[in-house]
């Protein structure tokens, strides 16, 4: 199709803003042109790459919409930081001619148009706004960054096993409430590469919404509220907490702060720290009165507690004892414990049909490392530190001797599993119920036709 080098508005494309901020990186060892052009080669994944997203448009059903895939718009990332938007394909065969001949750093999956993206300015003269999203999945972005104020042990893109959990908690609270609050079934959860998580609500229905549909989907989830100066960033109003973030309190969240945060992060271990959540609450003198607590704990230093620990039960025992129960700080608690652990969403992102995300099985250019689907359902086993990288996939096929067969060439590296699990677990279910609703939308519509000519 028609190829189309535009420059893109970087504000658009997840993790743009940061790479324009950073200094140009020497390329990391094990990430280069030729590495990426083999993996391009032997072990991209075309076929379920497309399948996906077709969502059952690619068959020989008459009910299919066979321009469907080709008014998808997907933007490649070359070399250099030159971007080519509004690409579009019609078959596995093109995509993949086009990414192996073009080698992009990164690709982003954008919506589906109303009109084949790359053909765009022939519709542009006509003067109606013929060219508009259509259709997208919705989309959540997370990223380990955004919590530098609640972790200790890494800052910016680092990311190790005692702040990942954090990421864990998100797509386990996200996750039981799409498919619990909202009937979601097809979720696609996938590591970015680097320092975080990206989200795809993949159901009809969800792919369908509107702009302030999604938009009031993601302030169903939007509790964090943090402006840059805001001491306070989580205000929880009303006399009893919303079922679903008391679900999250009592299932995830209380459990996750107390028995591996407060020890990991060490939250209460040094006075700087201490005044951090002693600003969480409201009355200065409660505040004042468990710093007092705290300082004569100190001084004993008889216990053989860990100060963490100690530290945070003396906060819970003065702000629920009775006279301190008044509605203000009813809830400071549990404050303290969403601020810390609740899930933080780059909030635009899932608002906007438009936004551009990056696909999975996209290789990151700084770290090497394959954007991998991850279980929802055992999301605690996963560690971003054993994601398979470019150079180690290159030499498990460089043990094993090429094959031509690319699914021969997958089944013998490390990739292998996480291919399988996005076939299983969510491409099969998910063609089985777009090919469901494909045949009853035909059916309706043959039924219709039938009743209007027999009136």
């Amino acid at each position: 199709m028609g190829r189309d080098d535009e420059q893109v508005d970087s504000m658009e494309i997840d993790d743009q803003k940061q790479q324009q901020l950073e200094a140009p990186a020497a390329v990391p060892e094990g990430f280069n042109t030729d590495y990426l052009r083999v993996y391009y080669g032997k072990l991209f994944p075309y076929g379920d790459f497309f399948k996906w997203l077709c969502y059952g448009n690619d068959g020989k059903h008459p009910g299919c919409d066979q321009s469907y895939v080709g008014r998808r718009e997907f933007s490649f990332t070359l070399e250099n930081d030159i971007y080519l938007r509004f690409q579009s394909f019609d078959s596995a065969t093109e995509l993949e001619s086009s990414i192996k001949e073009k080698c992009p750093f990164k690709i982003d999956i954008g919506p589906v148009y109303s009109v084949d993206p790359s053909k765009r300015h022939a519709y542009a003269q006509s003067g109606n706004n013929v060219f508009v999203p259509v259709e997208r999945e919705l989309i959540f972005d997370i990223d380990i960054s955004d919590y530098d104020d609640v972790r200790y042990c890494c800052s910016g893109a680092d990311v190790c096993l005692d702040c990942w959990p954090l990421m864990t908690i998100a797509i386990k609270i996200l996750d039981t409430s799409l498919r619990d609050d909202f009937g979601f079934n097809h979720i696609l959860w996938v590591y970015s590469g680097r320092r975080g998580v990206h989200c795809w609500v993949c159901d009809s229905r969800a792919r369908k919404l509107s702009n302030e549909q999604r938009a009031a989907i993601a302030d169903y989830f939007r509790v964090y509220k943090g402006g840059e100066n805001a001491l306070k960033k989580v205000s929880l109003a009303g006399p009893v907490l919303h079922p679903f973030l008391a679900r999250s309190y009592m299932d995830v969240l209380k459990t996750f702060f107390e028995d591996r945060l407060l020890l990991s992060q060490q939250l209460f271990s040094s006075e700087e720290r201490c005044q951090k959540i002693l600003d969480l609450i409201p009355d200065e003198n409660v505040a004042s009165e468990v710093h007092d607590k705290w300082q004569g704990n100190r001084r004993s230093s008889i216990s053989k507690e860990d100060v963490n620990v100690t530290r945070w039960e003396q906060l819970k025992t003065t702000l629920q004892s009775g006279k301190h129960k008044a509605q203000g700080l009813r809830r400071c608690v549990e404050e303290i414990v969403f601020s810390y652990t609740y899930p933080r969403l780059d909030m635009e992102v899932s608002k906007h049909m438009n936004h551009l995300l990056k696909a999975p099985f996209c290789i990151h250019p700084k770290t090497g490392r394959v954007c991998v689907p991850i279980d929802p359902s055992n999301c605690d086993d996963f560690d971003p530190a054993a994601v398979p990288t470019l150079s180690q996939l290159l030499g498990e096929l460089n043990a094993t001797g090429f094959k031509t067969d690319s699914e021969n060439n997958l089944e013998r590296t490390s990739l292998g599993k996480s291919i399988s699990f996005f076939r299983t677990s969510f491409l099969h279910p998910l063609l089985k119920a777009c090919k469901e609703e494909l045949e009853s939308a035909y059916n309706a519509k043959l039924q219709q036709s039938k009743n209007s000519l027999n009136w």
